[in-house]
């Protein structure tokens, strides 16, 4: 006998109901693990390490507090922003201002530039990736996301160069070998004029196509509101600089939230903070491993430009500088091989991991169309800075 399909859509007597639920509880567990495929590569990547460094009192030192609660803060303030429909606002005045699709990109690309400058790589990205998503929705151009997106990485990771604060392992350095700061400027001052003009040259590729607001314009935030979130941003941006200990900023800021907006919370981004943990293990532990140091120690003498740009693609640009800085005292080249070592793979600088998982949740499916977009402006710039860099290196002997 057949049966109607109102018949065959009803369990089965006797059948747990729970049964046929499964598989959509299966399919949204793969789909999870899909939405965090870099997340489950710094697991996996620190796990392996684990084994040729079993955990000790060591692995403490690995994790940089500063770092991470500035990450926290600024996610967390951002989401305090969205809540309020800040981006939304303030894509509608870009798109309405600038006009057309290339001039958009412009703007897009180079307040991150400049913004990395004050806020470092990583904390500009946070904030400027989602403006650029809303920018690129409000006038229906989501097409351009891969490359604006990829276009905003790399303004990040170059933007910062010129200033000791600018990237993590410039503050290091600078620190570490009492470079002054005339001569950090003049080492930085020919790679980071060529970034200038490799990142305003690849965004006049975008046509300027005409641009309108096709979503209804959002209204404008409380302003007192949009006060005290930019002061609790500028707080949280501090802790990377060490203005004062780390849980002073940290406990400011999330109480503040706590109070004014504490739904901020559940749209924090929990598993880049995991994916920052399991990195840190990852590049402290093979920066552990003897058999890594003793071939970085053998290379770094032969070329400090090279080596530190290759090192930066296997245990990004941070680590790197940590890692190399004791082994040459050609600090010239090695700062600027962990600027532009940033390019490159996707872990060769945290920034770029950031934009990564940013996209894949922004633009789920196309992250091969990314990785190629991806791929070739961040080696093509690469391959350019670092033919830059041993230019410097002569003009500075």
């Amino acid at each position: 006998m057949k049966m109607s399909n109102s018949e065959a859509a009803q369990p089965v007597q006797g059948q747990p109901q729970g049964a046929l639920e499964k598989p959509s509880a299966v399919r949204q567990f793969l789909q999870f693990l899909k939405g965090h495929v870099v997340l489950l590569v710094a697991i996996v990547a620190a796990a392996v390490t684990c084994f040729f460094v079993p955990p000790d009192a060591e692995y403490a030192g690995y994790f940089d507090l500063d770092t991470l609660s500035c990450l926290f803060c600024t996610l967390l303030v951002v989401s305090a922003l969205k809540e309020r429909h800040f981006f939304e606002w303030l894509s509608g005045k870009i798109v309405t201002a600038f006009g057309n699709m290339r001039r958009v990109t412009f703007a897009l690309v180079f307040v991150t530039y400049f913004g990395s400058m004050i806020m470092a790589n990583d904390m500009a990205l946070v904030t400027f990736l989602p403006l650029g998503y809303y920018v690129l929705s409000s006038c229906n151009k989501p097409r351009h996301t891969a490359f604006v997106f990829v276009m905003q990485n790399v303004a990040a990771n170059l933007g910062g160069m010129l200033t000791p604060f600018g990237n993590p392992q410039n503050l290091y350095l600078y620190s570490y070998y009492s470079i002054g700061a005339g001569e950090f400027f003049a080492i930085m001052a020919l790679p980071f004029a060529v970034a200038f003009v490799l990142i305003a040259g690849t965004c006049f590729f975008i046509k300027p196509e005409p641009v309108r607001l096709e979503t209804p314009p959002a209204p404008a935030p409380t302003l007192w509101r949009m006060i005290v979130y930019f002061v609790l941003f500028a707080l949280s941006v501090m802790i990377v600089f060490r203005v004062f200990p780390y849980y002073v900023g940290l406990i400011s800021v999330t109480i503040a939230i706590l109070i004014l907006e504490p739904r901020s919370f559940l749209r924090v981004d929990y598993a880049l903070l995991l994916t920052f943990c399991a990195f840190f293990i990852f590049s402290g532990n093979l920066a552990r491993i003897p058999e890594v140091r003793a071939a970085l120690g053998a290379l770094v003498g032969a070329s400090a430009l090279l080596v530190g740009t290759a090192s930066c693609q296997i245990i990004s640009n941070v680590p790197s500088a940590v890692l190399l800085s004791h082994f040459t005292n050609d600090y010239r080249n090695l700062l600027v091989a962990v600027n532009i070592g940033g390019l490159g793979t996707p872990v060769a600088s945290l920034a770029s991991l950031i934009t990564l998982g940013e996209f894949r949740r922004r633009r789920p499916g196309q992250t091969g169309r990314y990785l190629a977009v991806f791929s070739a402006i961040n080696f093509s710039f690469l391959a350019v800075l670092i033919g830059t860099g041993y230019l410097n290196a002569l003009l500075l002997a």
